[in-house]
């Protein structure tokens, strides 16, 4: 149990036999989490929430998605309507609260969910199922976004789970952390120096950085992301795209003492920085570099138009009016105050989760970014 599921782990060393010895990690997590019908996300959808292994902002509490059916709302209505897309929609937790947060008037002419996972798809159809009929009609699953989008896309914790390198400095120059096995698990496997072709994308991120990085520092790119980021853009005709997710800008993602990396995996509820036991048991998670989504983002002519906190858009997005009219010492106004504490506190989902707006053919206000303008930094 310890090295994980059989079938998955005879897959990823079949995969390491016939690179001849070591897989990059991004192909690693790429099978743990998404290989058909074995892979983390893939196997089942009992991921989320208390009974799961992680809790999601939108599955902890449904006032999440009032303030992002609020943004919903105002950008639909300055594009004169429009549709949502909403990328790996997890449980459907999201997907409920927000179109019941949005009266008839205000409804997409369509929320589709992109959603590669059968199992988890499975899942959201039947939590949407009690929703009412003029709810339930407007959700469609489809496998990307569709072609010349109009309206809002929603990406809520999808960055983080797309596969990532791993790299090494050290006195020489840069390695690549591969995975190879050896005896009865996987281990981790150095490139030669200049050897993998990941070290070039890291020489990239190296120069901009204003202090070297020390020997020894580990750490994690995903150009993949980049690649994700030009795929969307080719899509959004007009509109927003709105991503939320664990992350820093540039210059605090490789600070100097940062020096292990971001590289997080959790299995039932408890984090560690394993990720080469429990192979298809536990999630991957590695944080978001903004400056390199925003960076894609411009050279494919979208817009930056907010980059903030998690906690500065939903309080922005009157996130506190779900205490209106409750009785303040209640029990209700008690659980509501705690659930707006874990979204909103820096030692809790806060200052961690960052909101990123990427725009094509938009003017209009963007009330989520009205606070704390964090763009500065990217």
């Amino acid at each position: 149990m310890r090295i994980g599921n059989a079938k998955l782990v005879a897959v990823v060393r079949d995969a390491i036999d016939a690179a001849g010895g070591s897989i990059g990690f991004d192909e690693y997590m790429r099978l743990a989490l998404y290989c058909p019908e074995l892979g983390y996300y893939s196997a089942s959808a009992g991921q989320f929430g208390e009974d799961g292994d992680f809790v999601t902002a939108p599955e902890s509490t449904p006032i999440f998605a009032r303030p992002v059916a609020r943004q919903t709302r105002e950008i639909l209505a300055v594009l004169g309507g429009g549709e949502v897309c909403e990328l790996g929609a997890g449980s459907g937790a999201l997907a409920v609260d927000l179109l019941a947060s949005l009266d008839d008037d205000s409804l997409p002419g369509r929320y589709w969910i992109v959603e590669p996972s059968a199992a988890l798809r499975e899942a959201q159809r039947a939590r949407l199922a009690s929703s009412p009929p003029q709810v339930r009609q407007r959700v469609a699953w489809c496998d990307e976004v569709p072609s010349q989008f109009t309206g809002v896309i929603i990406a809520n914790e999808v960055l983080d789970a797309i596969p990532a390198a791993r790299f090494r400095v050290d006195d020489a120059g840069v390695r690549e952390c591969r995975v190879g096995w050896s005896g009865d698990a996987f281990c981790w496997v150095e490139s030669g120096i200049e050897e993998a072709p990941i070290v070039e994308h890291v020489h990239g991120i190296l120069a901009g950085l204003d202090e070297p990085l020390p020997a020894g520092y580990v750490s994690e790119c995903a150009p993949a992301r980049q690649d994700w980021v030009r795929a969307l853009a080719e899509r959004l005709e007009r509109g927003v795209a709105l991503l939320f997710d664990y992350g820093y800008a540039r210059s605090e993602y490789y600070h100097p003492q940062r020096a292990s990396g971001t590289l997080r995996c959790y299995h039932r509820h408890r984090a560690h920085d394993d990720p080469l036991i429990l192979t298809g048991l536990q999630d991957i998670s590695v944080h978001v570099d903004f400056t390199a989504v925003a960076e894609s983002a411009a050279e494919s002519q979208l817009c930056i138009a907010g980059y903030t906190t998690q906690a500065e858009f939903l309080l922005a997005g009157g996130l506190l009016d779900a205490c209106r009219g409750i009785a303040p010492g209640s029990r209700q106004h008690a659980e509501l105050t705690a659930q707006i504490k874990r979204l909103t506190l820096p030692g809790e989902m806060g200052e961690a989760i960052k909101v990123l707006a990427l725009a094509r053919g938009y003017a209009g206000a963007l009330t989520g970014f009205s606070g704390r303008d964090l763009r500065n930094r990217l």
